[in-house]
């Protein structure tokens, strides 16, 4: 009996710690080093922070129509704000998605910013994300500012009418506060090994 209710009580401070791991607005967002899934050096949060105003994390999967669905919309998004000092990363978590199938997608896709491979789907864990596709701004000093989707309607642009990423970046840029600093991410599931 009594050891019944260690592994419960340690069961209960792990969920609590996992908990208190996920990064929340304002606070500093988990350092990562991942490769890029074509190849070269490893991309870490703590230099990309230094080069950029804002860095954006967007978890982003090639088999998910809700994903695929802003694939249009995270590049026109990346190739607005690069002159602005916004860089924008893809980390694709998904176990069944290999990195020569990760970077066709990319390729197929007219994707020009950096799609970094997170085998394990450590950073997914570190992040505590959930979705394709999931976002996370990250300012200079390296706090986290939006954590949320991209907007309301994956599939038809035409109707959308809470550019949440966008309102957000431009917020941050103008040294305002972010309009909804936490939307809902919504997609499919980050499938995890």
């Amino acid at each position: 009996m009594h050891l019944f209710r260690f592994f419960g009580v340690l069961a209960l401070f792990s969920a609590s710690f996992l908990a208190l791991a996920a990064p929340s607005i304002g606070n500093r967002a988990p350092e990562f080093s991942l490769s890029p899934a074509n190849g070269g050096p490893a991309v870490s949060l703590s230099q990309e922070i230094g080069k950029h105003r804002l860095t954006v994390l967007m978890f982003i999967a090639t088999k998910c129509p809700y994903s695929n669905g802003y694939n249009e919309r995270m590049q026109r998004l990346s190739l607005d704000y690069a002159p602005r000092g916004v860089a924008f990363f893809g980390i694709n978590s998904n176990e069944g998605e290999p990195a020569a199938a990760v970077v066709e997608h990319a390729r197929s896709h007219g994707m020009t910013f950096p799609i970094l491979k997170d085998g394990g789907s450590r950073v997914a864990n570190l992040y505590d994300a959930q979705r394709t596709p999931e976002i996370f701004v990250v300012d200079f000093s390296g706090a986290l500012r939006y954590h949320g989707r991209i907007d309301e309607n994956a599939f038809d642009p035409s109707s959308v009418r809470s550019p949440d990423l966008r309102n957000a970046l431009d917020a941050l840029l103008a040294g305002r506060p972010v309009p909804a600093a936490e939307t809902k991410a919504f997609g499919c599931s980050i499938k995890r090994p």
